[in-house]
């Protein structure tokens, strides 16, 4: 195993939409039911061609130095060998977020 310092992908639902970052810092964080990420990664562009999703979530997390996720949000989280680019995509009709009793209306 190398001693560099470990990398994760992280993909989880937000406003409707698959979010995927990479981080250097992941954790359970202090606050019961949160996922903690910090150390955004970033894709240095070395192309003509930019991803405007890639650049919306740069965009989105550019003050933001470290971002608590609701566990019920999270997707899946993987340690990678390698970085890829971060992106938003669509939900597709096979996923779904999970319904929450906070999030029901009352009768």
């Amino acid at each position: 195993m190398s001693n560099k310092e470990p990398l994760y992908r992280i993909q989880f639902i937000s406003n409707g939409e698959r979010y995927e970052l990479y981080v250097k810092e992941l954790s359970q964080g202090s606050l019961f039911g949160f996922v903690e990420i910090a150390e955004f990664v970033w894709d240095k562009h070395t192309e003509l061609v930019l991803d405007p999703s890639h650049e919306k979530l740069k965009d989105e997390f550019a003050d933001v130095n470290r971002t608590y996720i609701p566990m019920h949000n999270v997707l899946r989280i993987d340690q990678v060998k390698k970085q890829g680019s971060a992106k938003i995509t669509l939900l597709s009709d096979k996923v779904a977020a999970l319904s929450s009793p906070i999030y029901t209306p009352k009768k």
